[in-house]
Order: structure tokens, then C-alpha cells, then sequence
């Protein structure tokens, strides 16, 4: 057993299959679910910041504030149910959205990361909501899947080349459209009109 399938044993959630349903790298789920976790903290911790705006007079930093640590919460509760022992609906929340596809994941993170941003563009609020909005990120390359290989991409660019060169006619007649009509001599509107035609 190498050391990664021993991590991956000692990380797995209960209940969860040992063997990968899909074919996104070990390290990718761990990156995705460890910046979650320490994003959303870092968000929570920098909302709370953003919410001591109020002393200023700053109502806009508040409400931006108020959301990223509710944000954060929120990807706390589905990437690290285990933090969240206390509500007894976050497990079954968390595993709802585990079955879900990663695309899923990643447009939330993303569109509850932006508001926080447009309303207050200070650095705490850029740099909270950007951690959950790079965990978003990271879930959307997660959901486009492993890169081909070498041999496959090249069989596939050889098959679009032949295809694209038997496609194209060869004759010296080829036209671009099928149905253009040839082309005929015209005389100028000014010919016409001085040759009295």
C-alpha cells in the first residue's frame, strides 16, 4: 500500500466507497477540501474584521462582512462536516452535496464568494471570498476531468487532420458555396446610364 492509498484511508469520510467513482487526481480532492476548510476559516475570521467596519460608519462592510462569514460557514458545513458536530443536519447536508457533481459544487462557491466582494472592496473581503471563490475553482477543474494522454491526443489530432484534408475539394472548380451563381460581366450604374441603355 503506497503511502497516498494510506492517506486516502485515514482521510476517507464514513460510509464512503474505497474505491474513486471517478478519475480526478488524489491531490486535486485534497487541495479542493483542504482550501475550503482553511479558506473558509480565514473568511470567517477576515468577515468578522470587515463587520468592525461599523465603527467607522462603513454599512456596506458590515453587510459584506456579514455575508462572507455566513459563506463561510456555509463550505465549512460541506467541506468539513466534522467542524460543524453540533448541528445535527450538516452531516446528512454534507453528504447530499457529496453526490452531486463537482461542477455543482463549483458554481456555488463561486457565486456566494462575489457578493461579499462587490459590496465591500477592501482587502479582507477580496482576499476571504477569493479563497472560496479559488475552492470554486479548483472544483470546476475537478469537473472537466483527467487530460488525455499523449499517445490519445495525438491519435485524435491525426484523425481531425485526415478528415479535415479529405473534406476539402481539390479541383480547381471548387467553390466555396454550391448554389453561387458565376460571375458575369456588369457594366457600372454611370456606363449604362451615358450609353443610353
Amino acid at each position: 500500500m503506497s503511502l497516498a492509498e494510506k492517506i486516502g484511508a485515514i482521510m476517507q469520510r464514513p460510509g464512503q466507497d474505497a474505491v474513486a467513482k471517478d478519475d480526478v487526481p488524489w491531490w486535486m480532492k485534497y487541495a479542493g477540501r483542504g482550501l475550503g476548510t482553511v479558506g473558509s476559516f480565514v473568511a470567517i475570521i477576515l468577515g468578522l474584521w470587515s463587520c468592525i467596519g461599523i465603527v467607522f460608519g462603513d454599512i456596506e462592510c458590515l453587510i459584506s462582512g456579514m455575508w462572507q462569514m455566513m459563506a463561510g460557514a456555509v463550505v465549512i458545513m460541506i467541506e468539513a462536516p466534522c467542524c460543524c458536530l453540533f448541528i445535527d443536519f450538516v452531516q446528512n447536508a454534507s453528504d447530499w452535496v457529496e453526490k452531486r457533481p463537482y461542477w455543482n459544487r463549483a458554481a456555488f462557491y463561486c457565486l456566494i464568494a462575489l457578493p461579499s466582494v462587490f459590496l465591500c472592496r477592501e482587502l479582507q473581503s477580496i482576499f476571504g471570498s477569493g479563497l472560496i471563490f479559488t475552492t470554486g475553482v479548483i472544483y470546476g477543474l475537478m469537473s472537466l476531468g483527467r487530460k488525455a494522454s499523449q499517445e490519445e491526443m495525438i491519435s485524435n489530432a491525426e484523425r481531425e487532420i485526415n478528415a479535415a484534408e479529405s473534406a476539402t475539394p481539390s479541383g480547381m472548380r471548387s467553390t466555396l458555396v454550391d448554389n453561387a451563381e458565376p460571375m458575369s460581366l456588369t457594366v457600372s450604374p454611370k456606363t449604362a446610364f451615358d450609353s443610353g441603355v
